[in-house]
């Protein structure tokens, strides 16, 4: 195993087994507050827990970004190039966070100063996974440190992400989407379609009518939207609903053919935002 590297992923980003067993993957947690209890986005988050908590809470989830120092320490170890994936620095200070702990640790380390670099993902969820693949394809296949952060930003700049939502609750407690669109939302049984810009902001790509219907609408975006999809990697989240990510895996297999379908369950921050039967999709 080549130890000269390590991807640092904040807990947005889901790691499959596989990648948790690999060696070079890492999380850094967020943490995300209910009426006032804190709860830490780690290996020992209880999903279906927090969930019921967000139904019954009236204010609804915070989440907090990691701090400098969590990713700092993150830093430490063998490896010379370290790669750091977070959030979109349009929907959290994550970004910021992990860029001045880059900064402060090599400050500390003057005399063994080590390669930094934070990518913004402009995405999300499992989309922050797929580019931590990204970085170690282009280690293992020797590329050096400036080759792997140029060509992964041109990735980043290609990428796509997707989401529906079953329940528009959470963003009505934080305040995102007013109680009367919900309400005729839900009454109309219509399921919003969402993607992240350019830029990595979120807008809706468009409505469909039930789960099935709006996963559908979904697919042919993302198919539509995907170059070349035969030579590319594709994933899918879902929050406790693994019929509609199987669902949706189907319907990607029915009208594309892509190298790989990646499925997981959504991590605690993912699971904040999307909530109970919620679905990404990233490529």
């Amino acid at each position: 195993m080549n130890k000269n590297y390590k991807i640092i992923i904040d807990s947005s980003g889901e790691l499959p087994e596989t990648l948790k067993k690999d060696g070079h993957f890492s999380n850094v947690p967020l943490s995300i507050d209910i009426d006032g209890e804190t709860f830490v986005d780690d290996e020992n988050f209880d999903q279906l827990d927090f969930l019921s908590r967000v139904k019954r809470s009236m204010q609804g989830p915070k989440s907090a970004c990691p701090s400098p120092e969590s990713y700092m320490k993150a830093c430490e170890g063998e490896a010379e190039n370290v790669y750091i994936i977070t959030l979109s620095g349009e929907l959290s200070g994550s970004y910021n966070s992990a860029v001045l702990a880059g900064e402060l640790y090599n400050e500390e380390h003057e005399d063994d100063p080590k390669n930094i670099h934070v990518f913004n993902s402009k995405s999300a969820s499992i989309g922050e996974t797929l580019i931590g693949l990204k970085v170690q394809e282009f280690e293992e296949a020797g590329y050096s440190f400036e080759e792997v952060v140029e060509n992964v930003e041109k990735h980043i700049e290609s990428m796509h992400t997707f989401f529906v939502l079953d329940t528009l609750e959470t963003f009505v407690k934080t305040g995102r989407v007013s109680k009367l669109k919900a309400g005729v939302v839900s009454s109309l049984n219509i399921k919003p379609i969402m993607a992240s810009t350019e830029e990595g902001a979120i807008y809706n790509a468009g409505n469909g009518r039930g789960s099935n219907g709006a996963i559908g609408k979904m697919i042919e975006k993302v198919v539509s939207a995907t170059e070349d999809p035969e030579d590319k990697v594709i994933a899918i989240s879902h929050c406790n609903c693994p019929e509609r990510a199987d669902y949706a895996k189907k319907c990607l297999e029915r009208i594309a053919h892509f190298k790989d379908i990646i499925v997981v369950n959504m991590s605690g921050l993912s699971s904040m935002y999307a909530n109970q039967g919620g679905v990404i999709v990233a490529v």
